[in-house]
């Protein structure tokens, strides 16, 4: 006869390979979801676009965000990571990426909304490069499945210009 201790092991190892199993099925199904993510970003107004004292350009903005981000749930999905960032070229950098606002959604009910904010996160560029400056506002996310891979994905909109005189 097996000894207590051995039919334990057996048990236990035999539980946590099943248990792996449905891990890597659980994260190989979400390959079968594509989704269809939406969102717009209106700029409502700027608050203020001023000099600060050691030089630096800042602006305070208003925007209207609109999403429907349900497709992006599936049954292994924990919750979204979402931020919006302004993305702008200048003679230093080709890519500055400045994060405006954030939120978590923690279920796909939440998923689904408006919302008229100002920037959450200052929007200072190191030096004087934002007046006139072209810029994109994107949605950024990233999908924290309960199981599997973490993935990211993007919405760029385009189209938008900072004044060009401070305020």
């Amino acid at each position: 006869m097996h000894s207590f201790g051995y039919r334990a092991n057996a048990l236990l190892t035999f539980a946590l390979t099943i248990l792996a199993l449905m891990c890597a099925i659980a994260s190989f199904s979400d390959n079968f979801n594509f989704p269809y993510p939406s969102a717009q970003i209106q700029i409502v107004k700027f608050n203020w676009f001023q000099k600060q004292a050691h030089g630096n350009d800042e602006v305070s903005l208003t925007m209207n965000i609109t999403a429907d981000l349900q497709s992006l749930f599936t049954w292994n999905t924990k919750q979204l990571f979402i931020f919006v960032a302004a993305e702008y070229e200048t003679p230093q950098n080709s890519l500055n990426q400045v994060s405006l606002w954030d939120a978590i959604i923690p279920a796909k009910e939440h998923a689904k909304f408006w919302i008229q904010t100002a920037n959450k996160y200052r929007f200072i560029d190191q030096g004087s490069n934002l007046r006139g400056k072209e810029f994109n506002l994107t949605l950024h996310w990233h999908v924290m499945p309960k199981t599997g891979k973490m993935f990211a994905d993007k919405l760029v909109m385009s189209g938008f210009r900072l004044p060009e005189d401070h305020r």
